[in-house]
């Protein structure tokens, strides 16, 4: 974390800076440890230049139409969480960033495994949200969904995260059906130096950093390590006694950095990452078919990716993006089943159907190690193409390639891959200065369906005054079933069998197939219409903004259901009607920042598919079930409260408040404390911090298993700077 703070940003105008700046999101940059001198030099020209003729004092995102866009003009809602806040309020993880972003929820699930999603509809996978680090695709393949504990990057060097609330296919695709996350991280000539960064707490939470780089006029660099190592929750419960939880994670990252600088006109950023560690799973929670023992995820991940970025003139510029990622996971665990079960496949009767009560006890147990190993690549090309006809007229086109490749023997019992194409364009256009109206699509062909889709948004900007405008926003857009929703061929093979007795089960596949895997499914849509509020009010000595979306969405054909080895019921069967509003607000001052967001949810859903009846007629009990899986993470009430205050003495201060209510029937409320105190000396910086985690209700929030023991979790930091 760096230790030395800079209030103003940087932003750069085509011409003074590397073209590839639209991709990569490095709109502005935070100046740690430079002399203030320079800052200030830097600050002068942006201010003279401006961007596009703008104020520069109206915030500007990227992520909502790939265009740099004040708020003013930017076709929907987006949040924007810069790294100095992060860090400042204490976030001691990746995923509990988005507890400050209106109608987003933060759970965990299974064995600790964090999750989050936008406006619910999801459980473990994360489907419906496109996420993004610097330009590059980041969930897996085969679920589409995030692991933010191996996630590789480290805290410290994210510069902001944009958050696109609502749908953004037309934008990026099948994923970003319910909103975009973009992840950015700093520029290598940001952080250059040495700095070391070590963070230690409750639950044997330990977070270690360390960074190395340089610039020069044609190369910047940088090296960063991070360790993160976590024991999870401390307890769960077996037949309502307390047992041992083994659901922490052990994880290494190691990140590259750089930035070659040809010329005025060509640039290349080149990234490279490694992740390594072990992701803890409980034999309780996770562990199938009998197992013995806990059956641990070894995480072995890397990434590769190339960035081309061309200026040909200040108004054209365009960038080639390559990519290489691989998500590998090892996972293992032997098994004991009794001699019931054996015979049951000997018969090839099914053993998880109730009635042939394969699983009795008795008789000589069959012992085997199993796996549910797995391996996700993806290749990814882009080729994105901005062109500033005028201050009023702009243009961003571009088309994108996509393979994604899955190797299991367990999940797919074998391999697949799957193909995307894509072409996407949005137009700026301000005929009078108090209007903006902008269209986009995204046209997208996938192999999952073996089908092409179009993506479209419109929207109109009336700009009141300066600093004021009102959105009125209409979208659609569709996700496409993932590799294991449609291409499932779920199976455990039998290795090591014991005893001799049933050496002919070596090798031997046990499935379940009376389970629905397999059928086709088709694509979910989404029609969504907004109607939002961006104002900016300058103050004598500060500023307050505020931004009001109000949100209508008509989904259909959503797939829910159940994803697991024993059962299996996914299908297009449920649709759903949802509205609601979300406020974002602060107030800024000199040394002082207070912040506040507040998300309101009304959702009405109902089952659609097949029908369901029972003995007694129709099982009205069993569509409910299926319609409340989707709806998993959806909280009617959400929001956080937060401060940041300079302190005499070199301190900082800062407190946040988190909720969200009505999330299975339970609340989750946690207030976070946090006092920093920073020693500014001529050759290096260094802080100390202490943060106080209050879990204000003892009730678990997602699961009777997500037990702590003591509400006030204490953690310690300490870093220095060269």
């Amino acid at each position: 974390m760096p230790v030395t703070n800079f209030n103003n940003y940087t932003m750069w105008h085509p011409a003074f800076c590397p073209p590839g700046f639209v991709a990569t999101g490095l709109l502005g940059f935070i100046l740690i440890g430079s002399p203030p001198a320079a800052a200030q030099q830097l600050s002068d020209e942006t201010e003279q230049i401006g961007f596009y003729g703008f104020n520069d004092e109206i915030p500007e995102v990227l992520t909502t139409t790939r265009l740099r866009q004040p708020k003013t003009r930017v076709p929907g809602t987006t949040t924007v969480i810069n790294g100095e806040m992060i860090r400042d309020l204490g976030i001691m993880s990746l995923v509990e960033i988005f507890r400050l972003v209106p109608g987003m929820v933060v759970g965990d699930v299974g064995s600790s495994t964090p999750v989050t999603t936008y406006h619910g509809t999801v459980h473990y996978e994360q489907r419906r949200m496109q996420v993004l680090v610097d330009g590059r695709t980041a969930h897996r393949s085969t679920l589409s969904d995030m692991d933010w504990q191996t996630m590789p990057v480290p805290l410290e060097l994210i510069e902001r995260v944009e958050i696109s609330r609502g749908p953004n296919s037309a934008a990026y695709g099948i994923n970003a059906f319910l909103g975009t996350i973009n992840i950015i991280t700093r520029n290598p000539a940001d952080t250059a130096g040495a700095e070391v960064r070590v963070v230690g707490g409750s639950r044997d939470y330990v977070r270690t950093f360390a960074s190395v780089g340089d610039v020069s006029e044609s190369y910047d660099w940088r090296f960063a390590y991070e360790k993160r190592k976590f024991g999870g929750f401390d307890y769960q419960l077996e037949d309502g006694e307390r047992a041992p939880f083994n659901n922490g994670h052990d994880i290494n990252v190691f990140n590259y950095d750089s930035r070659l600088k040809v010329n005025s006109g060509f640039n290349a950023d080149i990234r490279v990452g490694v992740v390594d560690g072990i992701n803890e799973e409980d034999v309780y929670k996770n562990g199938e078919l009998g197992a013995t023992d806990n059956p641990d995820i070894d995480v072995r991940d890397y990434y590769l990716q190339t960035q081309l970025n061309f200026t040909t003139s200040r108004t054209h510029f365009f960038h080639v993006q390559m990519s290489f990622e691989n998500y590998n996971r090892r996972q293992r665990w032997p098994i004991e089943v009794p001699e019931s079960v054996v015979n049951c496949l000997a018969t090839g009767a099914q053993i998880f159907d109730d009635a042939n009560d394969c699983f009795q006890p008795g008789g000589t147990p069959l012992i085997a190690d199993v796996n549910s190993d797995s391996e996700d690549s993806r290749l990814e090309f882009e080729l994105q193409d901005t062109l500033l006809f005028s201050d009023d007229l702009k243009l961003v086109t571009g088309l994108g390639f996509r393979k994604d490749t899955y190797r299991s023997e367990t999940l797919f019992n074998g391999r697949g891959n799957n193909y995307q194409s894509r072409v996407f364009g949005n137009l700026e256009y301000t005929p009078i200065n108090w209007l903006t109206l902008n269209g986009g699509g995204n046209w997208e062909r996938t192999t999952t369906t073996d089908e092409g889709y179009f993506s479209p948004r419109l929207a109109a900007n009336f700009t009141l005054g300066n600093n004021h405008a009102l959105r009125f926003v209409y979208s659609k857009a569709v996700r496409t079933p993932d590799g294991f929703e449609q291409n499932p061929d779920y199976g455990f093979t039998l290795r090591d069998v014991q005893p001799a007795k049933y050496s002919s089960y070596e090798g031997y596949r046990v499935e379940n197939t009376l389970a629905t895997r397999g059928g086709e499914l088709e694509e979910e849509s989404i029609i969504s219409r907004e109607i939002s509020y961006f104002g900016l009010f300058p103050m004598d000595r500060g500023q307050f903004s505020l931004e009001v979306r109000v949100f209508k969405d008509k989904m259909r054909d959503m797939i829910s259901g159940i994803i697991a080895f024993e059962d299996w019921t996914i299908d297009n069967n449920v649709d759903i009607d949802q509205k609601g509003f979300e406020v974002e607000a602060a107030m800024e001052y000199p040394g002082t920042t207070f912040r506040v967001s507040y998300g309101y949810l009304d959702q009405d859903d109902w089952y659609n598919g097949a029908e369901i009846s029972s003995d007694d007629g129709i099982n009205k009990k069993e569509k409910q079930y299926k319609v409340d899986l989707l709806g998993r993470l959806s909280a009617r009430h959400s929001g956080s409260i937060a401060l940041i205050q300079n302190l005499p003495f070199g301190l900082k201060g800062s407190a946040a408040y988190y909720w969200a209510d009505q999330l299975k029937e339970s609340r989750f409320e946690r207030l976070d404390l946090r006092l920093a105190k920073s020693i500014f000396q001529p050759r290096y910086t260094a802080e100390v911090a202490v943060t106080v985690q209050h879990y204000m209700n003892t009730d678990p929030d997602m699961s009777i298993d997500n037990n702590i023991e003591d509400q006030n979790q204490l953690f310690l930091e300490a870093g220095i700077r060269f």
